[in-house]
């Protein structure tokens, strides 16, 4: 693999970049949009996974960059749980709920194998 040189070229933080899009859009109407606890943390949740990625590769330290990665990945089951929530609760469809939920797995999933990547070449 080529040496990454900038955040924006790591597949995992490109896929949350694209959650955090679609969290925005399904907390933006309904009855989602009036629940401000939820709302709030779900965004919040979303927005860490992608900025633990950055933050973590900033750091020039592939130690600290995997500890980044672990919270990231923390983060992402933060959002799968918090659709649930969403969707027990009627703020959501089913549709939208494996819409989203598919896509947080993915993140997740990208961001484990770049972790497993990490730590196979230190």
């Amino acid at each position: 693999m080529a040496k990454i040189k900038r955040f924006e070229d790591i597949k995992a933080w490109q896929l949350a970049r694209e959650l955090v899009k679609q969290v925005y859009k399904l907390t933006s109407s309904g009855k989602f949009q009036r629940d401000f606890g939820l709302k709030d943390q779900i965004r919040c949740a979303a927005v860490s996974v992608m900025s633990n990625i950055s933050e973590g590769f900033e750091r020039n330290s592939t130690k600290e960059f995997i500890q980044f990665l672990y919270i990231a990945r923390g983060s992402a089951g933060e959002v799968r749980s918090q659709l649930y929530v969403a969707l027990d609760l009627g703020y959501i469809d089913e549709e939208n709920f494996q819409k989203i939920f598919s896509k947080v797995e993915e993140t997740s999933k990208a961001i484990f194998g770049f972790i497993r990547y990490l730590e196979s070449s230190k």
